[in-house]
């Protein structure tokens, strides 16, 4: 099967983002047939994975009287609080074992450090603290990323805006990406957003 000319970015097909899992995302395992078929035809194919501390800034748990889905302050902006969720070396935080791994080039670990979230796969939440991945990309002379995974609202939005941003081609595969959408209209609004920065959406 001929490759195609872009790299293929899979973000965050993690346990606990999927049915059963600590912080799911509906219907995010069923996306999973279509990303292993989608993974055949890139020559790049790098896997995401949330890999957080048991004590990490964006859980509720960590700041008393706090609730998930709450937004609080830190040194680096605002940090939406979430259920505790992927922590490193726990079961939660593997990817889904229904993914393909054959076709996987890298897996990429971010939200490693306790105190800085990391929702996209380019930069940490700072927007200044780089993965690697963009140089990666660039040694190997990928100008194009395709994406799919989730959420398509936070780590898919925020991967697609960094991409944009560092000049990529970017498309986005809307029927191998599911949403949080919280608060309700979200995820609208990220995809009206990415629209507007040039993300080519795109059913695969």
């Amino acid at each position: 099967m001929e490759k195609a000319p872009a790299a293929l970015l899979v973000v965050d097909m993690q346990n606990d983002f999927c049915p059963g899992g600590k912080l799911a995302v509906p219907g995010g395992d069923e996306i999973i047939p279509g990303i292993n078929r989608q993974m055949e035809t890139y020559p790049l194919v790098i896997a995401t994975k949330d890999w957080h501390t048991k004590d990490h800034i964006s859980f509720a748990s960590q700041h008393p009287g706090r609730s998930p889905f709450e937004v609080i302050e830190t040194e680096y902006g605002q940090q939406l609080l979430w259920p505790d969720h992927c922590i490193a070396c726990t079961p939660g935080a593997e990817l889904h074992p229904e993914i393909d791994f054959s076709n996987l080039t890298m897996i990429l670990h971010k939200g490693m450090r306790k105190d800085l979230d990391s929702y996209s796969a380019f930069f940490e939440n700072d927007h200044r603290t780089p993965t690697g991945l963009h140089g990666f990309l660039q040694e190997h002379g990928v100008t194009a990323v395709d994406i799919c995974g989730l959420a398509a609202d936070v780590c898919v939005y925020q991967c697609a805006m960094d991409a944009v941003n560092l000049s990529y081609r970017v498309t986005l595969l809307t029927e191998l990406t599911r949403g949080v959408d919280t608060p309700p209209g979200t995820l609208d609004e990220r995809l009206k957003e990415m629209e507007q920065r040039r993300v080519r959406l795109m059913q695969p």
